[in-house]
């Protein structure tokens, strides 16, 4: 048999699902922005570009896996059971809704609320379906790494503060109980993983920066269900946030000696995060130099996504981003 299309003789680009890490870090920056807009410490159109970029990148990465999914014949299925990469598959779901969120609800409530609310349904239901799958499939110890925090533990808080904006706060309290317990129950293995196990291969280092997202996600999330108070919970979490921070600092001396890959997306989202809980706190708690903090955190904020942008953008360039193209599919 000979293909009739031209474009399935030739090999495709594989698009692996961590991918879409890059909108959900572009969507982090712009919350950061956000929020320091909503202070009035920037103006506010800087977080709506970044908005719009990080969906104009979503709706990239989704066009570009869908060819590379409907022309390798069983790749969306290898994808989804893959034990390294499929959590990072719920990212697709999980950063639109984000995105609705600040992009849409504020300035058009009933068009934000039915996407947001579609796309927490759909987060549900992943975080559901990964959930059962590590139960039901074979996985390893071993081969566990932070990246196990994104559909549930992620899924859920991003959830709840989307909720939030969207005037459902009933709901937001049901998906930040989700994100909480997912996180203390994969967060203890994940930890014994780490400290047990031997080390994880250096294309996963980037994602123990995934360490620090589930207290800075439900400190984000806190603070949008408090309405910008700060109460016992959030100081809580705070202190866990704290540790996780100086953990990361401890752990500078091996991020250093990685060569860039696209995996150093993941560092994007989980400092954003941590960014926007330092700018909730310092807005909130009023500390001595209240205004420099907050530019301070803005600007490191925007200094680590930039500088990871433009060595994609170097990659990109050089061809050297992209993962080897995925054979074409076999025709008898």
């Amino acid at each position: 048999m000979i293909l009739g299309t031209r474009g399935l003789d030739m090999a495709v680009p594989r698009i692996p699902l961590a991918f879409f890490g890059i909108s959900l870090g572009l969507a982090g920056l712009a919350g950061t922005w956000l929020t320091a807009a909503h202070e009035g410490h920037v103006p506010i159109d800087v977080g709506r570009a970044l908005v719009a970029l990080a969906a104009a990148v979503w709706c990239v990465t989704l066009v570009l896996y869908l060819r590379y999914a409907a022309s390798v014949r069983g790749a969306f299925a290898a994808d989804m059971l893959d034990s390294v990469g499929s959590p990072f598959g719920s990212l697709a779901v999980i950063t639109p809704m984000l995105l609705a969120a600040q992009g849409i609800a504020p300035y058009a409530p009933g068009a934000g609320r039915i996407v947001v609310d579609v796309f927490i349904v759909l987060t549900l239901l992943v975080g559901g379906w990964y959930t059962g799958q590590w139960i039901y499939g074979p996985l390893e110890l071993d081969q566990l790494h932070p990246g196990y925090f994104l559909p549930a533990t992620g899924g859920g808080l991003v959830a709840a503060f989307s909720a939030v904006q969207v005037g459902q706060e009933r709901v937001a309290e049901v998906m930040f109980g989700l994100g909480i317990i997912s996180w203390v129950v994969l967060g203890s293995m994940i930890l014994a993983r780490l400290f047990f196990r031997p080390p994880m291969p250096l294309g996963l280092t980037p994602t123990l920066a995934i360490e620090v997202v589930p207290a800075s996600m439900a400190s984000v999330a806190c603070f949008a269900l408090n309405h910008d108070r700060i109460d016992r919970l959030s100081a809580v979490l705070a202190g866990y946030c704290l540790l996780m921070i100086l953990a990361q600092a401890r752990l500078l001396p091996l991020f250093l000696r990685l060569k860039f890959t696209p995996g150093f997306w993941a560092f994007t989202f989980s400092w954003t995060t941590v960014a926007t809980t330092g700018l909730h706190w310092t807005s909130t708690g009023h500390p001595p130099g209240e205004l420099v903090l907050s530019y301070l955190l803005l600007a490191a904020a925007t200094a680590l996504v930039g500088a990871i942008a433009v060595r994609t953008l170097v990659a990109i360039a050089r061809h050297r981003f992209l993962p080897p193209a995925a054979p074409p599919p076999h025709s008898p």
